[in-house]
């Protein structure tokens, strides 16, 4: 068995479109700047209402990344 350490990061994505593609937003933007990245959860999903209908979903995550 490895011996990995790993770190996590509060991300946040939005989306127009759905939850899925807040998660989605959120990663494809960390995944610019942090290596390693291995796993995540959602802790907590919001929207946003806009003339009685949903404008944008915001979704709250943890990213886990193995340290070199």
């Amino acid at each position: 068995m490895s011996d990995h350490v790993y770190k996590s990061v509060e991300l946040t994505g939005s989306s127009e479109s759905s939850i899925e593609d807040a998660v989605q937003n959120a990663l494809t933007k960390a995944s610019q700047t942090i290596r390693n990245m291995e796993w995540f959860e959602v802790t907590e999903t919001r929207g946003h209402i806009e003339n009685g209908s949903v404008g944008h979903w915001q979704v709250s995550l943890k990213v886990g990344f193995r340290l070199d």
